[in-house]
């Protein structure tokens, strides 16, 4: 894997309903509708909503195989209006389901951990290695017949693993780890090698960026030795909403897409589906600028891992390194939520030729000259600013501090990066593409994003990218699903009146799940869950377990409020 210079990875072509993925194509974007399935007139009009955003691909919920079957109706009614956007029909615990929807969708998701395994119970399971075979023929036998129909039918298939759904099998023999979630995903592949099936589209997604990064990451790895190329779908699951949602999105799949790293995407926001293409399609531009740049010659440091990336070791200035949370130069504010550690009028930047001890020091790529490098290693308690103005802006600044490690310059850096945005919106997505991938590669010390327009929501998206990466928590953190036909309740009414309630929970994660799909497992990386149980109903969890079930939904919320004020009196939960 080439760090500092942008290729995009070698997959087979993928046709899905006449739209191709991988095999060199344009990067695609696609979303799913929150609609009832068997609402066929409100999930058409969704459909058309997202298509015309430039969506080019929408999925759905399939419940059962009456849901199934009505992709038919809703295929049919759109192409009477001019629409012939391919759809995706997604399936969980019902494997004959998925089989019916090979007469009807143009591609069907199943997930690896619920598709013949029973759904899951947190329980360890003991295996002999002839019992564990035995499992893996009867999926074997039961994905294969699907196979062969999806082949008969021209239809393709997206193996997609979800962090929060694996199966007890998988989390007996391998543990929460991200070589369970990887080998979850490889079952399925594999059999679809055997096979010489090729219409297959892999994802693996998690709440949590860093994971969800490197967890794909080493999917890759393991893919490429074992001589597979599908494409891949990108996507960073219970992302939230609003400006949270668009950072920890943005963060996490543009870590991937810098190293060229996949072929479709989708942007999952608790809010209204259409609303998901534009940030998508403005993270793909923003990436696809690295195409051809001037090459980057750097060598990556050999302590670096770049499928667990730990945190660059630094020597501490002051707050800046060392055992330090990443720190924020800012703009001054009199909100203490967002006051940053430094204001950035008050900064004073010097070159590296007029530099002194204790200074903060200008260094780009091309200043990292032997000379410069020797001059830096004399000067005690500085702290390195860093910039580029590469068109591979990542590529360059991996390089800046791969060459430092590389040469015993253990100076804390500060990443500085100047955009000319006009809305925050692009200003979001452009920052947190540069910056997360730094801060969940360990690179860096701290984040100093500068814009011409915007600047009263510098610091909040400053601290925000480090709370998306998990490098300094700052806020509650909402671990919220984007909603589907499968939704309990008004989760995005929800949503907003559980943020009302709780933000003022610095450092609590708080999930927000529309049904049990991924619901219970990703609490596992929640302290608290809201889980929609039945119509009108919720159950409450306190990490993966549950401890009020069937609630009114008119009661849910004050009874999440109970629970955590009860955990705080009696400290079963640091809140």
């Amino acid at each position: 894997m080439d760090i500092f210079n942008y290729t995009r990875r070698s997959t087979v072509e993928v046709n899905v309903g006449g739209v191709k993925i991988g095999g060199g194509h344009s990067i695609k974007v696609q979303s799913m509708t929150n609609t009832g399935t068997m609402d066929t007139e409100g999930s058409v009009e969704q459909v058309i909503r997202i298509a015309n955003k430039g969506g080019e691909l929408v999925r759905l919920t399939t419940q059962g195989n009456r849901e199934a079957i009505n992709l038919g109706n809703i295929k049919q009614q759109l192409l009477a209006r001019g629409c012939n956007v391919p759809l995706v029909a997604d399936v969980h615990f019902n494997a004959s389901v998925a089989d019916t929807a090979t007469k009807y969708a143009d591609k069907i998701r199943v997930n690896p951990g619920n598709y013949v395994d029973t759904a899951r119970t947190f329980k360890h399971i003991e295996y002999t290695d002839a019992e564990y075979a035995d499992e893996l023929k009867r999926l074997r036998e039961r994905f294969v017949t699907f196979l062969n129909l999806c082949k008969a039918e021209g239809k393709a298939v997206r193996i997609g693993v979800n962090h929060g759904s694996l199966s007890d099998r998988i989390m007996s023999r391998y543990g929460d780890t991200p070589s369970g979630v990887v080998e979850s995903c490889m079952e399925f592949l594999r059999i679809c090698c055997d096979e010489n099936f090729n219409d297959v589209v892999v994802s693996i997604k998690t709440s949590n960026t860093s994971m969800m990064v490197t967890t794909v990451r080493r999917l890759v790895r393991v893919m490429s030795e074992e001589g597979i190329s599908y494409p891949l779908h990108l996507g960073v699951t219970e992302a939230g909403d609003a400006e949270d949602g668009r950072i920890k999105s943005a963060v996490g799949i543009a870590a991937l897409l810098a190293d060229g790293i996949g072929d479709t995407l989708r942007v999952s926001l608790a809010e209204a589906p259409e609303n998901e293409i534009p940030v998508a399609k403005e993270l793909v531009n923003y990436v696809a600028l690295r195409s051809r740049h001037a090459a980057i010659e750097a060598s990556a440091y050999d302590g670096f891992d770049y499928e667990e990336p730990q945190r660059r070791k630094s020597k501490a200035v002051g707050v800046v390194g060392g055992d330090n949370v990443p720190v924020v130069v800012g703009l001054a504010t009199e909100e203490t939520d967002v006051a940053p550690d430094f204001i950035a009028g008050d900064v004073k930047v010097c070159g590296i030729s007029s530099a002194a001890d204790g200074d903060f020091v200008a260094v780009e790529y091309k200043d990292l000259t032997a000379e410069n490098i020797s001059r830096l290693k004399s000067l005690n308690d500085i702290v390195l600013v860093a910039s580029t103005s590469h068109a591979n802006p990542v590529g360059e600044l991996r390089a800046v501090v791969h060459t430092l490690c590389n040469n015993g310059v253990d100076a804390p850096v500060i990443v500085r990066r100047s955009y000319d945005e006009p809305s925050i919106e692009s200003l979001r997505i452009k920052a947190s593409a540069d910056l997360g991938v730094l801060l969940i590669d360990g690179l860096v010390d701290g984040v100093w994003i500068e814009n011409s327009a915007c600047s009263e929501e510098i610091n909040s998206l400053s601290f925000g990218i480090l709370q998306a990466t998990r490098a300094r928590i700052s806020k509650t953190e909402y671990i919220a699903c984007p909603g589907c036909g499968r939704t309990m309740y008004d989760l995005q009414g929800t949503l907003a009146r559980i943020k009302a309630a709780t933000s003022h929970l610095k450092g609590l994660k708080i999930g927000v799940m529309g049904c049990i799909v991924n619901g219970p497992g990703e609490m596992a990386d929640a302290d608290y869950g809201y889980v929609g149980a039945a119509r009108g109903k919720v159950s409450l969890y306190r990490r993966k377990e549950c401890v009020e079930k069937n609630i009114p939904e008119e009661n849910a919320i004050e009874k999440l409020l109970e629970l955590i004020e009860n955990d705080k009196k009696c400290l079963t939960i640091n809140v």
